[in-house]
């Protein structure tokens, strides 16, 4: 008989979640364009507020009150409305374990965040997904797949690996779907990357509803992806749902300085987001430029590239040849995608070379 601790069976099955790979062989570094970090880094006025100086013995302020009121203040948000979480990834997870459990269900479209089956697994809640159209959510599909077990949606928008994105009238056309006791999560973690419109009808639903939280990150646009912090916004009862599960003290002294600066910073903002969108279509055009190869690209409103690998030059090919090239890319066997590669943007100098190595590469394939 083993005497051992004993793991909840549903704990057991759970594969631990694979971040993008920063190294080759021998340890050898890369460029690490595998986790959709900010070529850019962090503005100028984050990095020197993290330099501040602040007394490490002392715990952070657990409310994170001075960054609530800054996120309020860039966004029309009441800062009593707003969570603060290690990483929207927490806030996630806060969402799913307050509102699911063993015997229900948690619905996503079947290539979204890898978190997400995890987030699921982790409550002995059954992850259902829904088919996608062209790799996107299709919100026909998961109005299809309601049931009375669901009683969390999550939706990525924009998605990630795949980076497409639906309009906000097809997001509210799956709320009005959804019974008022699921939540609907809107993980906008690359909100800034996307439509603006989109991005801010998302908010105002969440102003709205009784049965929509927003998560967002500073990971992303704000390059502060080291310093681990997030934000949810949403109904008081659903603030208050999180506010009882997230961690005490979640969002370091330093941590909460940052986000503010950066917050505050709309320039950098701007620029990461402008430098985005022309080196995204300047690679996006160049793989178009492949399609007798069997190569094509997945429209995106992120800070990465879907790459789809359809003819003789395989997805696994082409990763091998970038990292000969020095470059680590995010390959998706794991998500179902094989014949997939998700390229983080980086910069004009980054996208050129891997251009390049997967030209090269297909016209010897």
């Amino acid at each position: 008989m083993d005497q051992r601790p004993q793991l909840k069976p549903w704990i057991e099955a759970i594969h631990p979640y694979v971040p993008g790979r920063s190294t080759g062989a021998g340890g050898r570094e890369l460029v690490k364009l595998s986790a959709n970090e900010n070529p850019l880094g962090c503005s100028d006025a984050a990095r020197e507020a993290l330099a501040r100086p602040h007394d490490p013995a002392r715990y952070p302020d657990p409310d994170a009150t001075a960054l609530r009121e800054a996120i309020g203040a860039a966004h029309g948000i009441d800062p009593a409305r707003i969570v603060c979480g290690t990483g929207s990834g927490e806030l996630l997870g806060c969402a799913v374990q307050a509102y699911a459990g063993r015997g229900d269900a948690v619905l996503f479209s079947r290539f979204s965040f890898s978190l997400y089956p995890l987030l699921a697994a982790k409550v002995g809640a059954e992850a259902i997904m829904a088919e996608p159209v062209d790799y996107g959510a299709d919100v026909d599909a998961m109005i299809a797949a309601l049931d009375e077990r669901v009683k969390v949606v999550l939706l990525d928008n924009p998605n990630n690996p795949v980076g497409s994105s639906l309009s906000d009238a097809e997001v509210e056309r799956l709320h009005a779907a959804l019974p008022p006791t699921t939540l609907l999560v809107l993980d906008q973690a690359y909100a800034e990357y996307g439509d603006p419109q989109a991005a801010r009808a998302g908010l105002e639903l969440a102003a709205q509803a009784a049965n929509v939280l927003v998560t967002r990150t500073f990971s992303k646009v704000h390059g502060l992806a080291a310093e681990r912090i997030g934000w949810a916004t949403g109904a008081p009862h659903l603030v208050d749902a999180l506010n009882r599960l997230r961690g005490p003290f979640n969002v370091s002294t330093g941590g909460q300085a940052a986000a503010c600066a950066a917050i505050g910073d709309t320039d950098f903002v701007e620029h990461s987001r402008t430098h985005n969108a022309t080196e995204r279509e300047r690679f996006t055009g160049a793989m178009r430029a492949l399609g007798n190869h069997g190569l094509r690209s997945i429209p995106s409103a992120a800070n990465f590239v879907l790459v789809l690998f359809e003819g003789d030059l395989t997805a696994e090919m082409a990763r091998d040849g970038l990292v000969e090239a020095g470059y680590a890319v995010r390959h998706l066997p794991g998500q179902g995608l094989p014949h997939a590669l998700r390229i983080t943007v980086g910069t004009a100098k980054d996208m050129d070379t891997i251009a390049t190595t997967i030209r090269e590469r297909a016209e010897r394939a």
